[in-house]
Order: C-alpha cells, then sequence, then structure tokens
C-alpha cells in the first residue's frame, strides 16, 4: 500500500493535464452543458477502468511480445482523434440544453474511445509498471479503481471549465473560433505520439 499516495498523485496529475479526453470535454461543456456532457465523462472514467483493468490483467504485454500491436493503435487513435477533430471543428454556434443535433459523445463511445487513445493507453502502462498496488487480480482491479475514482473530479473540471466559457462565447464567431482551436489542439496532442 506503499504505492497508494504516489498512485492517487500520477493518477490525478495525468488526468488533470490537457489531453484528448480533457480538450473533447471542456468542448462539450462550453457546447452542451454540464448535464449532457455528464454521459461522456462517466464514460471516460468507465472506459478506463475497464482498460486499465484489462491491462493490469495481462493485455499490455501484447505491446511487449508484439510490437505492431503499439503502430496499429497509433494509426487507429490517430484516425479517429482526426476524425474528432474534424467533427468538433464543424460545431458552430452554441446549442441549448434541449437541442437535438448533433449530439455530444455518450457512455458508450466515451468508454470505447479509451482503446484508441494513446494517452489512456500510456497512463495504463505507467501505472501497472510503476504504481501498481500489488500482482493480483484484486490488487489490479483496485489500482485501476483507485486511479479512476482520482480521474472523475479530474475530468470534471474540463466540463466546468467549458460550461463557464459558455456566457464569453455567446457569439457564433467566438464559438467557432473556439470549437475550431480546441480541434487544433486536439489534433497536436498526437505529436508526443507520433514523434517520440
Amino acid at each position: 500500500m506503499e504505492n497508494l499516495l504516489p498512485l492517487m498523485l500520477f493518477a490525478f496529475v495525468s488526468s488533470v493535464t490537457p489531453g484528448p479526453n480533457n480538450l473533447m470535454l471542456l468542448s462539450s461543456g462550453m457546447n452542451f452543458g454540464i448535464r449532457r456532457t455528464v454521459p461522456h465523462a462517466l464514460g471516460i472514467v468507465i472506459g478506463c477502468f475497464v482498460m486499465w483493468s484489462a491491462t493490469g490483467l495481462g493485455i499490455g504485454a501484447l505491446f511487449l511480445a508484439w510490437p505492431p500491436a503499439e503502430h496499429l493503435l497509433r494509426w487507429f487513435g490517430g484516425a479517429y482523434l482526426l476524425y474528432l477533430a474534424w467533427r468538433l471543428s464543424g460545431a458552430g454556434a452554441l446549442r441549448g440544453e434541449s437541442h437535438s443535433e448533433p449530439e455530444p459523445l455518450g457512455v458508450l463511445a466515451a468508454a470505447l474511445f479509451q482503446w484508441v487513445n494513446p494517452k489512456a493507453w500510456m497512463m495504463a502502462l505507467t501505472t501497472f509498471a510503476a504504481y501498481a498496488l500489488g500482482t493480483g487480480p484484486v490488487a489490479i482491479l483496485l489500482t485501476s479503481a483507485v486511479a479512476c475514482v482520482v480521474m472523475l473530479p479530474t475530468v470534471s473540471v474540463w466540463v466546468f471549465g467549458g460550461r463557464s466559457l459558455r456566457s464569453w462565447l455567446a457569439t457564433p464567431m467566438r464559438a467557432k473560433v473556439f470549437n475550431v482551436s480546441m480541434a487544433l489542439l486536439l489534433v497536436l496532442t498526437m505529436i508526443p505520439v507520433f514523434f517520440r
């Protein structure tokens, strides 16, 4: 249990810093409000828990045993991030809470995104390489649970941050510039993945 505090600190720092999830949550909070972005945030946490648990239980060894798996993940993840950036850049003026089109990411889509999110994979691999609370299945699940409990409030900060920008970005031009800027930043998050 001596790894508990370092694990929590690592989970806090790595999940509160900018990355694909947080940039999308910031934009979703701004475009759709808090209530409609909650499923997206919950999907991230659920997806990370499942993916990190699977990593700790052995799927992470796939990257060591078969190096092309990392390249496939990188390219699929990069392609999906480009798609999300394109979708984000196309968002225009703010939409009301009751507007039905377009929709923010839901729980399932956000959870599945973690499997192609390069930052989530790096966090998972680092967590189990350096901060695991033990080696058995219970310790692996506990490690994932602790990291994800810490993650929930940190990703929520980005949702609230986006929501707080709504009044300033109420004009269509400001909202468009914001969405295009977020899309560009989302693309920039791929640089460390492809050029390391």
